[in-house]
């Protein structure tokens, strides 16, 4: 399945939750993450993220995307990567 991570946390977090989305995802732009993941690794990364944050001061949101969708991407982008997902 493909994933889009975005988040939402306190600047004491943020590195460590980057650091740990690096780990599993491909870096978009600023407090977005994106990839292709099996179950497991989906379920890895929830309980990462749980571990991590804050969830009285945090947010994190995770789209699950069946299929393969069509991205598109407009104006100057942090991290250029094509066709990630």
């Amino acid at each position: 399945m493909c994933i889009i991570v975005v988040y939402d946390v306190n600047v004491s977090r943020v590195n460590k939750v980057k650091k740990f989305l690096r780990q599993h995802l491909i870096w978009v732009q600023n407090s977005v993450f994106e990839g292709e993941v099996t179950l497991a690794e989906y379920e890895r990364i929830k309980k990462g993220i749980k571990e991590l944050i804050d969830e009285n001061e945090d947010s994190v949101i995770i789209y699950e995307l069946r299929g393969k969708p069509k991205r598109e991407s407009l104006g100057n982008r942090e991290n250029p990567v094509e066709d990630i997902i």
